[in-house]
């Protein structure tokens, strides 16, 4: 019997692994491990007897997240970061004019950071990587500008890479002009190197790094007297400021990219961190009609 649960753990065993869990790790720990088991049956061919015995323990995991495992909630990128770091920038520079193209894009377009910047210097990888010579659109519908920008590589699609459509905005921190202006003032970068490279002031260029593009945004953040930003405030800002601004989620699930069920799980996301947000935009008169919005895509795909 022990040698046959190994071989095929039941739903009551997969179910005793995750409550055993409960109070001592974080949600996403758990996710990790019963994946890795998941994985093995797979590889296996073992059946996996997930069900609603174990979606409900995971349930009860969740709320019973230990206060250690659980991140600091910190506020997304908002438009008020984006309007101070517009302001901080000089768009002249070579640099500045890559760094606010990147922070355009990733914002409107909730784009993951890593989609748009290399990991350090000497680590462009071309499958992985967005480069110069990517394929690059401008185009119009009913005098609305928009660009889609094709990148080889997403967390989710692996090598089937993804298109990031860039929408014009009637905001100072228009994707489509930043990045044209990035375009214009980085003209020299060969199609071979990163595609939010910056030419240098020894007549060469560089690829913009993770790390770079947020010291920079960071160090004009702080001293405009708003808090620092990892790199996924980016997504998660853009998500929940497109929300606000009464943009519907079918509409905003597209422009990240996200499936219908990873869309629901980021708006619990969202929601955890929704009241920081209004209390600085003055968007609170918006919350019901998200929830109500958010009800409504929940039933419409049955999730």
């Amino acid at each position: 019997m022990v040698v046959k649960e190994r071989e095929n753990a039941s739903e009551i065993l997969l179910t005793a692994f995750a409550a055993d869990a409960a109070g001592r790790v974080a949600t996403s720990t758990l996710n990790t491990w019963l994946s890795g088991l998941r994985f093995w049956h797979i590889v296996n061919g073992a059946p996996w007897h997930a069900g609603p015995m174990l979606e409900q323990t995971r349930k009860g995991v969740r709320k019973l997240v230990p206060a250690t495992s659980k991140r600091r909630k910190r506020p997304p990128v908002t438009v008020e970061h984006m309007y101070a770091l517009r302001s901080g920038l000089d768009l002249t520079n070579s640099f500045d004019a890559a760094v606010w193209a990147i922070a355009c894009v990733a914002f409107w377009s909730c784009c993951r950071l890593g989609e748009l910047v290399v990991p350090s210097r000497n680590t462009f990888d071309s499958v992985k990587h967005v480069a110069r010579s990517a394929p690059l659109s401008f185009s119009s519908i009913n005098e609305t500008r928009f660009a889609t920008l094709h990148i080889p590589w997403t967390k989710t699609t692996l090598v089937e890479g993804a298109d990031i459509s860039i929408t014009a905005r009637k905001d100072p921190s228009c994707p489509v002009s930043a990045l044209e202006h990035h375009l214009r003032c980085n003209s020299s970068i060969p199609a071979h190197a990163p595609f939010f490279a910056f030419s240098t002031a020894a007549g060469g260029w560089a690829p913009m790094t993770r790390d770079w593009f947020l010291h920079r945004c960071n160090k004009i953040w702080v001293a405009a007297g708003l808090p620092d930003m990892p790199g996924h405030g980016f997504r998660i800002g853009g998500a929940t400021h497109l929300l606000l601004s009464g943009v519907p989620p079918d509409i905003v699930a597209t422009q990240g990219r996200w499936l219908s069920r990873a869309f629901l799980e980021y708006w619990r996301w969202i929601e955890s961190i929704l009241p920081l947000f209004i209390s600085t935009s003055g968007f609170s008169s918006r919350f019901d009609a998200i929830s109500k919005a958010m009800d409504h895509y929940r039933r419409k795909h049955h999730l």
